[in-house]
């Protein structure tokens, strides 16, 4: 491409085990849209953080407007006009929103003029922010604007995003995609990382798929069905979780008058929460992020502990005991975020295994550590869910983002829990992924045991639920069956909506 505002050559970088980009080349054009495809794994990590100077390749080069470009750091990749908006935000909650921005800035103005430009830019592309919001109290949403519009008052040429709609409503991506779409207008190349193949579709003019570090292959992705892109990235067919729907059993898991306060200033109230769980259901919670998803994963797992009959499993009383507790009577749970919480990012994925293991599969005794189990563990684990990995040594925090997801949620699921929680369970993971992962999930239920399944992804709750509820400020609507139900409806429940059969007779009864 001739006229490309960054042309990549060859671009290769190594790491001990694992070839990351083997050769990859591509390029993009001023004011193009262009999808950066691939399982988890598969090199998009890697690529972008060359691009943006926190990776140096070892070999290959790199052309901004036909000029070499070989960023030392991200601020040498910003002066040539490149920012990037990561999925993972790097945000103070006790800062205001100009502060957080002047932080992310290599040459800040004073405050009141910087306020000004924050408001200027964000009214101009339709993404209204208050410099004088304190970040803790933002939603997801308006802490992604917050993101952008740091990388906006840069005037970038390029600008990367890295799965930037995994926390916005529907409502929230609809904005986000007009800013894109008048960012590419006035001549901004954006290069758009994404497993949310009908977004790319609706989105980008152009697609690089990598698989296993390679380029092997580039489309329009427009003129290309999900199916078919994701079986571009996977290379091969692309496997539909299925189910075999039948008469819930029993009562597993009741929760009464849940009410807890938040563990700091920037939680959220859990209020009057009640509801049940049956064996061989998938119950499915949807709500946008920062409603009470975190508080009542804490509540379940026993991180944050009730009276003891506000939570019972099986009849029996667990509101008091701790996760250890709860583990062994067989309440599970893999919590939202991967790096901290659902795993120890310096320690191994053996260590991790054992971790949360210990209890279920025996891995101590007397004391001691079963080393060899625990490690027959993690590796049963890496096996059973196609974790991407050199081995059960390496360090949780040395995995892509959707290979360590896939760890967390197999090592839940293969202790044989009798109710796993699960908060986005297949946040930041590839189609194919995504889809063994919510075949595991029905398979687990199945077998008997009782899901909750919290996910602000519609489409994943709509697939492998049998009740959906939405909880929102805290409160949980009354659930509903899942068949027949509408994105609509959900979305209703999301808004606060709890009362669907006075507000919408014809719709309860779907």
């Amino acid at each position: 491409m001739t006229d490309a505002y960054l042309a990549i050559d060859g671009l290769t970088k190594a790491y001990p085990g694992v070839v990351a980009n083997d050769g990859v080349s591509f390029a993009i054009a001023p004011g193009q849209v262009h999808a950066l495809l691939g399982e988890n794994g598969a090199g998009k990590s890697t690529l972008v953080k060359m691009i943006y100077g926190l990776v140096k390749p070892d070999s290959g080069q790199m052309k901004v407007n036909g000029t070499p470009f070989e960023p030392a750091n991200p601020h040498a990749a910003r002066a040539a006009g490149v920012a990037m908006v990561f999925q993972h935000f790097s945000l103070f909650d006790a800062l205001d929103v100009a502060e957080n921005i002047a932080l992310g800035m290599d040459n800040p103005p004073p405050m009141r003029e910087l306020a000004k430009k924050i408001t200027d830019v964000s009214e101009a592309y339709g993404l209204p922010l208050d410099p004088t919001r304190r970040v803790g109290n933002l939603s997801a949403g308006e802490r992604q604007r917050v993101e952008i519009i740091r990388c906006l008052l840069q005037n970038p040429k390029l600008l990367i995003m890295d799965e930037p709609t995994s926390v916005l409503t529907p409502q929230e991506v609809e904005i986000l995609f007009k800013t894109l779409n008048k960012l590419s207008a006035e001549g901004t190349a954006i290069l758009y990382i994404s497993h949310k193949l009908e977004e790319i579709r609706a989105l980008c003019d152009h697609a690089t798929v990598l698989r296993l570090g390679k380029v092997v292959g580039e489309c329009n992705p427009r003129e290309k069905s999900a199916r078919e892109l994701a079986e571009m990235m996977v290379g091969q067919t692309l496997h539909t979780p299925s189910r075999d729907y039948a008469e819930p059993g029993e009562v597993l898991l009741k929760v009464e008058n849940l009410n807890l306060a938040p563990a700091d200033e920037f939680g959220t109230r859990l209020r009057d929460i009640s509801f049940e769980l049956k064996a061989g259901e998938v119950l499915g919670i949807a709500g946008v992020a920062g409603n009470g998803q975190d508080e009542l994963l804490a509540a379940l797992s026993g991180e944050r502990t009730t009276a003891p009959k506000t939570i019972t499993l099986e009849g029996a009383p667990v509101g008091r005991m701790g996760p250890n507790a709860r583990r062994a009577v067989g309440l599970l749970a893999a919590p939202e975020e991967r790096l901290g919480h659902a795993a120890a990012p310096e320690m191994s994925l053996t260590e991790n295994a054992l971790l949360t293991g210990d209890i279920r599969e025996n891995l101590t005794k007397n004391g001691f550590v079963a080393w060899g189990k625990a490690r027959d563990f993690a590796a049963s684990v890496i096996k059973a869910f196609d974790v991407r990995t050199p081995g059960t040594e390496t360090a949780a925090g040395a995995l892509s983002g959707g290979n360590l997801q896939k760890f967390v949620i197999g090592r839940e699921i293969l202790q044989r829990p009798t109710v796993l929680v699960v908060n986005q369970p297949t946040w930041g993971v590839d189609a194919a992924a995504a889809a063994a992962i919510r075949q595991a999930i029905l398979d687990l239920a199945a077998k008997g045991a009782g899901v909750i399944c919290i996910s602000q992804d519609l489409d994943e709750l709509m697939e492998v639920s049998d009740r959906i509820t939405a909880i929102t400020e805290g409160r949980l609507a009354p659930p509903r069956p899942a068949k027949g139900i509408t994105i609509d409806a959900i979305g209703l429940m999301m808004g606060g909506a709890h009362d669907m059969e006075e507000a919408h007779p014809e719709e309860a009864h779907v």
